[in-house]
């Protein structure tokens, strides 16, 4: 029974990811052919189909009544995206952030993590304020739509050459382009249904909550289309697309994925106790410590990722001593809160103190 579903998540995982990527593949081209600059297709239509794997686990989830798995999803991916994602990419290569990064777009992403915690606070994300969510994202996209108008031409040649087309125009390519976003769409939609079906047996056959589920297996399957995307962005030198698709997707996670799953689920999405008192707030602390990172030298530097990477297994080995209330618990809460912690703290602390004494003096 196990085998089966085990097997079924795999599928439900591959075809969310192959959905995703004919997803981003057709409508990319559509919207190349339709006249829109590689750039804002970037930061748009990208942006969106990168996300569309956890709004497909959201929607599919929260109707299903497993609110944990959807929450999990989101705050997973989230937090995923920055110790995951961007420390493996980082562990590559150093990642070049732009001054745009620092000052404008990890601000968004902490003021809607904390908007998002607010929201929770009551035990529930209502449809009222999933609109809100999504009326800014729409705020937001128009925001960089305006301010591509500005870009440098370095930046824009980047996008030009990961998302424009390479073939003309043609009966058959719209044809085969619209055929792709529809087949895209059907894979979502099966995949997230497999997906959520075999998560929800994993957890029981476990004994852990569908949360730890939704935080762990669900964020980072959901989350492989950005970990493609970062890791062969830094590969092939394009270091600032990996930042800011890391960043970008956090944000869209919780003001269109988040937000369109409580605008339709009538009823809005629970927020269980457990993700209000530690989870969503692990999910902030994780974007605040983000910016010392990026602030420091314009870029994040390989011990940065590897810095990152380590926190993630930390968090994730913390997961499943809490939920099978392991004997080792107390021990690793010890030697985190009065070792890790604040050696952490003080090497941000001099890495800050060094960029901004030291570095920029000389």
């Amino acid at each position: 029974m196990m085998l089966f579903t085990g097997v079924m998540f795999i599928a439900g995982l591959a075809l969310l990811i192959l959905g995703a990527e004919w997803l981003v593949r057709g409508s990319s081209r559509i919207a190349a052919w339709a006249g829109i600059s590689p750039l804002v297709i970037g930061l748009t239509v990208v942006a969106f189909g990168t996300s569309a794997p956890e709004l497909a686990i959201n929607v599919q989830s929260a109707l299903a009544g497993q609110p944990d798995i959807a929450i999990g999803n989101v705050v997973g991916s989230n937090i995923a995206n920055v110790l995951l994602i961007l420390g493996l990419s980082a562990a590559i290569a150093p990642l070049m952030v732009q001054q745009q990064v620092v000052r404008q777009d990890v601000p968004i992403m902490i003021g809607v993590s904390v908007v998002t915690f607010l929201f929770a606070l009551n035990g529930l994300i209502s449809t009222f304020e999933g609109f809100i969510l999504f009326s800014a994202l729409l705020v937001y996209t128009w925001f960089l739509i305006r301010q591509s108008r500005s870009e440098s031409r370095e930046v824009e040649q980047e996008y030009e050459q990961e998302y424009a087309p390479r073939e003309q125009k043609s009966i058959r390519g719209w044809v085969w382009n619209i055929g792709l976003v529809l087949v895209g769409l059907g894979l979502l939609i099966l995949g997230a249904r497999w997906m959520v079906s075999s998560a929800v047996e994993v957890a029981h056959w476990l004994g852990v909550g569908e949360l730890v589920i939704g935080l762990t297996v669900v964020a980072v399957g959901t989350s492989l289309p950005e970990l493609a995307t970062s890791v062969m962005a830094a590969i092939k030198g394009e270091r600032d697309i990996a930042v800011g698709n890391v960043v970008g997707s956090n944000i869209f996670n919780l003001l269109s994925v988040l937000g369109l799953s409580a605008i339709i689920v009538p009823e809005g999405i629970p927020v269980s106790q457990a993700a209000i008192r530690f989870d969503i707030p692990i999910m902030i602390a994780v974007a605040l410590a983000s910016f010392p990172i990026f602030l420091t030298g314009g870029q994040i530097y390989r011990w940065e990722g590897l810095l990152f990477l380590g926190y993630y297994v930390v968090y994730t080995v913390y997961l499943v001593l809490n939920a099978t209330h392991h004997s080792a618990l107390p021990v690793f809460n010890n030697v985190m809160a009065w070792f890790v912690l604040p050696l952490t703290a003080l090497t941000l602390v001099i890495s800050l103190w060094y960029e901004f004494h030291v570095r920029r003096r000389a």
